[in-house]
């Protein structure tokens, strides 16, 4: 086992050094920037996260930059990339640094995972990276990497697989240096050790790795099936006035989307018709309120829009009014709001917002 371990680690950042990518945050060991690119890559793969990095360093050159900033911004900069609680939570984390801390990260383990919407992984790796901190990181580039190579069929998603997989990346840091012995471990598992058709052919640990060796290698790492996804049918009243305003909400309760913007909405069971809709009492509300004249399909077929844990059937329903809508927004100005990827594409589709 020991043989193993050196000769993987060993490798490993030889490999690295030869042949990792020139990526932005990797010029420079500032916290700021190492923390903000983490953020952005949770659940994000690279070649769509460095835009957002590059626009996010662009607007907010510092902790305090981004501290300032109206949240609204903060989410809009954000917008198509998906989980907007990060965005939230970065906010949120920057005044903090920003007001209590004086502009200065953390730089404990301990400390950084203080910070909101930082758990043991960004903590670990912002840590190891920026201040030598000796703590492994453990995502799912490395749960990949390390059950193939080792052969270990814990689940990943149990309390017990995350313990051991934790304990095993411990083991095999390299304490001398553990930021590039991170940032290797991670690069290696995103590039050749990937989930689907990974590059064994090309792998330097090819005769070392117990997956291949045992023709295991789709079969690994094991994870628990989840939870049924949820279906849920969205019914957007696209409100359109003759003064050339509509209306947009901002979702302030938990869950999905919070605090981005959208149209009315009227959520049902089931997808209905247009007779449907205009029965349910939440449909009529709308309707009356805005003195709706026209209600017309925008498109038959429904949207659908897969997030991880549920799947939105969406449609979107015009409607025309001749009143004046007292809150409604000039449809010129309807790119300033930070609105889910779902409602941004129907707006740039949509002619009558042209």
């Amino acid at each position: 086992m020991k043989e193993t371990l050196d000769f993987f680690v060993k490798n490993l950042i030889d490999w690295y050094l030869d042949n990792k990518r020139d990526l932005p945050w990797r010029s420079t060991k500032d916290p700021y920037f190492i923390w903000l690119s983490e953020i952005i890559l949770q659940q994000t793969r690279v070649a769509q996260g460095t835009p957002y990095y590059l626009a996010f360093t662009s607007a907010f050159p510092d902790v305090k930059s981004l501290a300032q900033a109206p949240q609204e911004k903060v989410l809009k900069l954000w917008q198509g990339l998906g989980y907007y609680s990060r965005a939230r939570n970065l906010h949120t984390a920057a005044k903090y640094i920003a007001n209590e801390l004086s502009g200065e990260f953390p730089d404990s383990y301990e400390g950084l995972r203080d910070l909101k919407g930082v758990g043991d992984y960004t903590a670990s790796a912002v840590g190891s990276i920026c201040f030598d901190l000796p703590t492994a990181v453990v995502d799912g580039n490395v749960y990949r990497v390390l059950s193939r190579l080792f052969g270990i069929a814990t689940p990943i998603n149990t309390t017990q697989g995350v313990k051991d997989f934790k304990a095993l990346a411990q083991q095999l840091l390299d304490i001398s240096d553990p930021g590039t012995y991170n940032q290797a471990l991670m690069e290696f598992g995103a590039r050749f050790c990937v989930s689907q058709n990974p590059s064994c052919q090309e792998c330097i640990f090819q005769y070392k790795c117990d997956a291949y060796k045992n023709k295991q290698v789709a079969n690994l790492p094991v994870k628990l099936k989840k939870l049924k996804i949820k279906k849920r049918y969205f019914n957007y009243i696209v409100i359109l006035s003759q003064e050339h305003q509509t209306i947009l909400h901002q979702r302030t309760n938990k869950g999905i989307w919070q605090q981005l913007y959208e149209f009315p909405l009227v959520e049902t069971q089931k997808e209905v018709d247009q007779s449907q809709l205009q029965e349910a009492p939440q449909c009529v509300e709308i309707l009356t309120a805005n003195a709706i004249d026209c209600l017309t399909l925008y498109q038959e077929k429904s949207v659908i829009h897969k997030l991880s844990h549920q799947h939105l059937y969406t449609r979107f329903w015009i409607a025309q009014t001749k009143s004046k809508l007292p809150q409604g927004v000039p449809i010129e100005k309807i790119d300033h709001y930070a609105v889910p990827v779902l409602i941004s594409n129907f707006i740039s589709e949509f002619e009558g917002f042209k």
